[in-house]
């Protein structure tokens, strides 16, 4: 399965639902989609079933720039850590 991107505003948030596998070469669709949020903008990964280290890199990133990740896999939580403490 590749990735699926879905969008799901609710007034001034944007909820992005990424569904599937999502590598590097999806970072610059992926940020793209971001910026099309209006308001607060929340990346959804409940149904995310694979990432690379360069996209655990890069949801890294998002939430220390305030983006909020709903329903983060533990294994992708515990890499995210893993990422910052290398830092």
């Amino acid at each position: 399965m590749t990735l699926r991107i879905e969008r799901n505003s609710r007034g001034a948030f944007t909820v992005v639902k990424l569904i599937g596998q999502i590598r590097s070469g999806d970072i610059e669709e992926l940020t793209a989609q971001l910026k099309r949020g209006e308001g607060r903008v929340a990346l959804d990964l409940d149904e995310l079933s694979l990432v690379d280290a360069a996209v655990v890199r890069f949801l890294g990133g998002c939430e220390d720039s305030g983006l909020e990740l709903l329903n983060c896999p533990l294994y992708i939580r515990e890499w995210i850590k893993r990422e910052k403490d290398r830092e």
